[in-house]
């Protein structure tokens, strides 16, 4: 018989740490009272962490592998917990959903993208099995979908296309947590730096950014992991590269010092199917932050900086658009400190995590009611 207020939390994808499953999720579960337990495949064991359990399955090497045998492990963890919701966040964990919903559990599906659309876009799929592959997983998704308890989407986009299949959907979004929002940063340095921080790939604009560099005097603090070592390659060939100065993939800390750094901060995504009506959790860190955000023009993203007047729009394939968006935001300091307190306040009224976890807790309580 399963624990009325044991939730289990699954992800054979992200790290036991992740910034949306266990700062928020499940630490604001664990805040009202749950017995909450958090299944990872990370390789760093077993521990308690804030009062979560966080139980290890271990690792596997390589994509395929990963996908074969770590949802295999992870039912077998899971079913014996015996918890009364089980919520899990990645796609290849589909079956092991259906198999403890048919057990009779609460189960939820945390879909953090739209992973049909995302598909289109993945590098490792040869592009001519893109479609083949997007069609097939959406398919199994839905039929998932309709027999799962709930399904919990990272925007209102993804909510509402589950809405149709799954009448117990709801968007949680990313928005930032308390902790974050206890001050602005206070700039420091060169007023002629801007930032972007986060992964760094062809289709996140990488390539269009820096090639923007070459025309305007600004200096690019760059921070996060390269999406692999050829477009690092390519990315430090650019001449634009001498005004990059690249920090890694840095701590939460050195995220809120680079910030205080900069006076304005980028977001030149791709207009690829997964990301124009996505909402990037950097864009709402920035605002938290007090600082200016140049994004691309997509028509969710050109609406949510002008209701909030927290930024401008250029469009993201076009390095001569990227330069002179950044050299005019530079050229007004004072209209750009503005649109970053006009941002920051938005964050505070609207765009705040206590919101979503209101949501998040009114879930679970329709769940196990």
């Amino acid at each position: 018989m399963s624990d009325s207020t044991r939730v289990a939390h699954l992800t054979s994808v992200h790290q036991r740490t992740d910034v949306r499953i266990f700062q928020k999720e499940c630490a604001s579960l664990s805040g009202h009272g749950y017995d909450v337990h958090l299944l990872v495949g990370d390789g760093h064991g077993n521990q308690v962490v804030k009062g979560i359990s966080v139980h290890d399955i271990g690792t596997v090497s390589g994509r395929f592998k990963r996908m074969l045998v770590q949802p295999w492990r992870m039912w077998r963890l899971a079913r014996g917990l015996r918890a009364s919701v089980y919520h899990f966040h990645d796609p290849e964990l589909l079956p092991v959903g259906l198999l403890l919903q048919w057990g009779g559990a609460k189960v939820v599906y945390d879909t953090h993208e739209d992973v049909p659309r995302a598909v289109l876009s993945k590098y490792w799929i040869r592009p001519w099995l893109r479609k083949l592959v997007a069609w097939s997983f959406e398919c199994f998704e839905n039929f998932s979908a309709r027999r799962l308890s709930a399904v919990v989407a990272a925007t209102p986009h993804i909510a509402r296309r589950f809405a149709e299949l799954n009448p117990q959907s709801v968007d949680i979004n990313n928005y930032p947590l308390q902790s974050e929002l206890e001050s602005p940063v206070n700039p420091k340095g060169d007023a002629r730096t801007v930032c972007y921080i986060g992964g760094i790939g062809r289709i996140r604009g990488a390539v269009e950014v820096v090639r923007a560099l070459e025309a305007i005097d600004v200096r690019l603090i760059l921070a996060g992991p390269f999406e692999s070592a050829s477009t690092e390659a390519e990315l430090r060939a650019l001449p634009g590269w001498a005004k990059v100065d690249y920090r890694g993939v840095v701590s939460r800390a050195a995220v809120r010092e680079i910030m205080a750094e900069s006076r304005a901060g980028l977001l030149f995504f791709h207009p690829e199917p997964n990301h124009v009506d996505a909402q990037p959790n950097k864009m709402f860190e920035y605002m938290s932050a007090g600082l200016p955000v140049l994004a691309s023009n997509f028509p969710l993203w050109r609406s949510l900086l002008a209701e909030s007047g927290a930024g401008r729009c250029a469009d993201p394939l076009k390095p001569a658009e990227i330069a002179g968006a950044i050299d005019a935001l530079l050229a007004e300091p004072d209209a750009a400190k503005e649109m970053g307190a006009r941002g920051r306040r938005a964050v505070l009224e609207r765009y705040r995590w206590t919101i979503e976890e209101a949501k998040l807790c009114k879930l679970y309580a329709s769940l196990l009611a």
